[in-house]
């Protein structure tokens, strides 16, 4: 039997900032969701051990994406199997065969966290977006692509995802650089505010950083903005109310951080948020 490639942090889609194939999705898509997360999940949590080396997380995510694709033999990576090494790959290839959903935007997921694997510092937002095309607009475009929405509705679920990661990212500065001595701020962005790398381990914000995280969070605003448009756009009513609470998550963490300060303590969302947000999404039923 081939070597399982995948590590698991004890992370659950219980555990994320947004409604993972929650009860508001048509119970008929929720496995598949579950698989699509599953595989994300293991990938992400191989990208982001610190254990580790940068070439073996490689090496594990090419595996998946090979058990994923289901290639030949003679296309394996060393140390792979078309039947085995990633159950979650495995799972998510099955729901694909069932769906027929297109692979790419498991793929793309790989893109981001192979990066993950060998880029520890970013130096402009623009950088960062694109970072983000990879590591989050795919897990919105798979689940409209399983409810068969239009292609007009990536922009802003794109935008949304990409509010979402950065806003993960501000939430988990300390623990991302202590960790893996990884940094997602910009570094352009850094020295205009006469900060940097060193201010991040300090118990609280310099003046210079929070006028970046600030900067940032004007930035996950206006994509929050762009991504207002996204329930409107969605055409199945379940998942319009899932988007639309989503956004209001999205926003409402947004505003967390900007009142707190996240190298004090973890700024997190609490069940008032998503009881807010749910009953702001009641509109959109």
């Amino acid at each position: 039997m081939s070597e399982n490639v995948e590590t698991w942090s004890g992370k659950s889609r219980t555990d994320e900032n947004f409604p993972v194939g929650s009860a508001l999705i048509s119970k008929r898509l929720r496995p598949e969701i579950h698989a699509y997360y599953a595989f994300a999940r293991n990938a992400d949590d191989i990208a982001d051990s610190p254990e580790l080396a940068a070439d073996d997380k490689i090496r594990r995510l090419d595996v998946m994406q090979a058990v994923l694709l289901g290639p030949g033999d003679d296309d394996m990576p060393s140390g792979g199997s078309p039947s085995g090494g990633s159950p979650s790959a495995l799972g998510l290839r099955a729901s694909l065969a069932r769906t027929g959903v297109s692979p790419r935007h498991a793929t793309d997921l790989l893109v981001a966290f192979r990066q993950d694997a060998t880029k520890l510092r970013y130096e402009t937002w623009g950088e960062l977006l694109e970072y983000c095309r990879h590591s989050a607009a795919p897990v919105g475009r798979h689940v409209l692509a399983l409810h068969g929405e239009s292609a007009a509705t990536f922009p802003p679920s794109d935008a949304l995802c990409a509010a979402l990661q950065v806003l993960n990212h501000l939430q988990d500065i300390q623990k991302d650089f202590s960790a893996l001595d990884r940094c997602y701020l910009p570094a352009e962005l850094m020295r205009h505010h006469g900060t940097g790398i060193a201010d991040i381990p300090r118990p609280a914000a310099t003046p210079g950083m929070r006028r970046v995280i600030d900067a940032l969070l004007d930035e996950c605003e206006a994509l929050n903005r762009t991504a207002r448009a996204l329930p409107s756009a969605v055409r199945d009513r379940r998942l319009r109310l899932e988007t639309a609470v989503i956004v209001g998550l999205a926003e409402r963490l947004a505003a967390r951080l900007r009142r707190a300060d996240p190298l004090a303590g973890r700024v997190k969302l609490s069940k008032p948020d998503a009881i807010a947000a749910l009953f702001g999404a009641l509109r959109y039923w």
